[in-house]
């Protein structure tokens, strides 16, 4: 059996519905070593056959046998498989890839050899160099002549050591010198023991080969060879290099290299792409640092781990009934207007979880504070509780007995606008009325040395001291001692929610007991307030990604349409839709990544001049890109980019290869 036959095969071409058929029953049988010139005039089916013997056209009829196994037309893979591991290509208009080296075309070629890096590099110089390129390696080509570009699609063909070498028309473009230097590569070929198939219109072309078959009327009809070159052919031992589908890194840098070819335009895309990009990483690191700076406010005024626990109130009335009924030992003690805790409610609120400390309060509403005889008004006067960060003092230290910290705002810098931090230390006389429990009003006033002034960073001012200065004062005057609030320490600020839902839910005899609120509570739902507002921006300046992502579908189906011969060209030498459809979704990910990492650039830059010159008005750098930030951009990139390139490199997929490589 011939190493190739074909039998029967018939192809018509349809206009409309109306057939014409162009090979009307081709019977051909070849064997390697063989050189088979078929010699037909122009539009006569020349370039049919070869796509037929080539795996690059399906809808024919007959068989096709590859050295004893018929190929099925039907199927892709099989297809492919047999032009990378048995095809070696070499058409008219040469078929080179513009964008890669003389060197970068013959190892596309390779990559779909099991060879090492190292020995493809190395066969594919040697072949240039066999074919007189060895100092053209480094060149596109654009910068070869017609001839120079030949020898490197003859190379390339050559680069898995394929047994059959199609030739379609290799001489078309070439003049005398270089037409000769051609026809003697591929008679040295096939004394290689290759079997080299060229079609051509030229008589004089064909006389290079041992044997002639002549295409007339859809039909083979034998020659007798003419003068030119033996009929008995030697067939030297050939080594074929074992096939290998190509490696999805050789798309990649192909996809690469494309890119580097095409910098100027594609730079263009890359820098609208980041600037959407950069905007959304923009308004997400504001939200950043105006979260951090809302956080970094509160945590100076207040502790966001502390919780304010007031008794549940109605009405005087009521509250005085509820206190009672439920602790008979406050009977007689408590002011109607002034509910307090009793011992064993402390220790139902010490008895929660989470919940690592209370501290019992008492304060009191409308103080005068008397320095040097003149009298000064503090709106309240209270303990001084964990909640109370000790940050906030401006001068001195915290209260300790008897002593007392005063406002810097509502009473120090009234006293002195400028030597307001002299008050540390000196005396002042503290004043306030509260309700006995005959509900008759009591002066309580007492002498206490100023330890501290304290800026409150609120429209309310603090005037503290400590718990067991204000019992003292209060037992001096006959005033009950029981706490009139408590500050609950909770283990974790992530508790701190739950911790407060718990506390407003204790029921004692069906009757809710305390009345709890958290700065917490209230920064979180600030914060969460803050996130809505930098999702809707980020969202606005979102939409520039969707011209963004236009801008990639309208490039890769540019691309694709401009490609049609790239195209064409690496499905002749065995790469797979796949492959095709991997080359063009890498570009649009890779345009995709660069614009992440430009706009990732611009956010620091810009984030950092922004941050310098709002440092100066706030004290806080209020652009804060975060790691998870810069994951969203690149992930949002990376979305953008894949959903872009989905139509473009399928369409590119599904391109007829025969098309393809007809194309301009």
């Amino acid at each position: 059996m011939a190493y190739l036959e074909l039998r029967a095969v018939r192809k018509d071409y349809y206009i409309g519905k109306q057939p014409f058929p162009v090979l009307k029953g081709i019977d051909l049988s070849a064997e390697l070593g063989e050189f088979i010139a078929v010699l037909g005039e122009s539009g006569g089916g020349k370039t049919t056959l070869m796509n037929i013997i080539s795996g690059l056209d399906r809808q024919f009829s007959g068989t096709v046998t590859v050295n004893g196994q018929q190929l099925d037309q039907l199927k892709d893979k099989q297809l492919d498989r047999y032009r990378r591991a048995t095809i070696g290509y070499i058409s008219q208009s040469y078929n080179l890839l513009r964008h890669l080296t003389v060197l970068e075309n013959v190892m596309l070629a390779l990559d779909m050899t099991t060879l090492s890096r190292a020995d493809r590099l190395k066969r594919a110089t040697s072949l240039l160099a066999r074919v007189g390129l060895a100092e053209q390696v480094k060149k596109y080509p654009a910068q070869l002549s017609g001839g120079q570009q030949q020898r490197v699609a003859i190379a390339r063909a050559l680069a898995g050591n394929p047994p059959i070498i199609v030739a379609d028309e290799p001489t078309g473009a070439l003049d005398a010198k270089n037409t000769v230097a051609v026809m003697r590569m591929l008679q040295t070929i096939a004394k290689e023991g290759h079997l080299v198939i060229c079609v051509t219109h030229s008589a004089q072309v064909a006389q290079a080969a041992s044997r002639i078959e002549h295409l007339v009327n859809g039909q083979l009809v034998a020659s007798p060879h003419r003068s030119g070159a033996s009929v008995t052919v030697e067939v030297a031992p050939r080594l074929q290099l074992p096939a290998r589908s190509l490696p999805w890194y050789a798309s990649l840098m192909t996809a690469f290299r494309h890119m580097r070819f095409t910098w100027s335009w594609n730079t263009l895309i890359v820098l609208g792409t980041a600037i959407g990009l950069f905007a959304v990483m923009l308004f997400m690191g504001l939200g950043n640092g105006i979260r951090g700076y809302i956080n970094h406010q509160i945590n100076n005024v207040v502790d966001p781990q502390s919780v304010t626990v007031m008794r549940y109130t109605t009405n005087g009335k009521d509250q005085q009934e509820q206190s009672v009924a439920l602790d008979p030992a406050l009977a007689g003690t408590i002011a109607p207007h002034m509910p307090t805790f009793s011992p064993q409610q402390l220790q139902v609120l010490r008895d929660l979880d989470h919940v690592v400390g209370v501290e019992p309060g008492i304060s009191a509403t409308n103080a005068t504070v008397t320095i040097d005889g003149t009298p000064y008004s503090a709106p309240e006067l209270t303990t001084w509780t964990s909640s109370d960060p000790e940050s906030s003092l401006m001068s001195g230290h915290a209260a300790k007995n008897d002593q007392i910290v005063l406002d810097k705002s509502t009473i120090a810098q009234k006293w002195s606008p400028t030597r307001w931090r002299q008050l540390v230390g000196h005396s002042v006389t503290v004043s306030f009325q509260m309700m006995n429990a005959a509900g008759r009003p009591i002066l309580v006033k007492r002498q206490l040395k100023v330890a501290g002034i304290v800026n409150s960073a609120s429209d309310a001012s603090l005037n503290a001291v400590n718990y067991h200065t204000m019992r003292a004062m209060m037992r001096r005057a006959g005033l009950s001692t029981q706490p009139t609030f408590a500050t609950v320490r909770v283990a974790s600020r992530q508790q701190n929610e739950a911790v407060v839902t718990a506390i407003n839910q204790i029921r004692i005899k069906g009757q809710p007991q305390f009345s709890a609120n958290s700065i917490s509570t209230t920064l979180d739902r600030v914060n969460t307030y803050v996130g809505l507002a930098t999702a809707v921006l980020a969202a606005i300046a979102g939409i520039s990604l969707l011209v963004s992502a236009l801008m990639i579908i309208v490039t890769m189906f540019m691309s694709v349409s401009a490609r049609m011969k790239e195209i064409g060209v690496l499905r002749s030498i065995g790469e797979s839709r796949r492959d095709i459809r991997r080359l063009f979704t890498s570009e649009a990910l890779m345009l995709g990544l660069f614009s992440a990492g430009l706009a990732t650039g611009f956010a620091y830059g810009i984030g950092f001049g922004l941050n310098h010159w709002l440092y100066r008005i706030a004290g806080y750098p209020l652009v804060q890109i975060h790691s998870t930030s810069i994951a969203v951009i690149f992930g949002l990139a990376v979305v953008i980019a894949w959903l872009a390139a989905i139509l473009p490199a399928r369409r590119a997929a599904r391109l007829n290869p025969i098309k393809a490589l007809s194309a301009r």
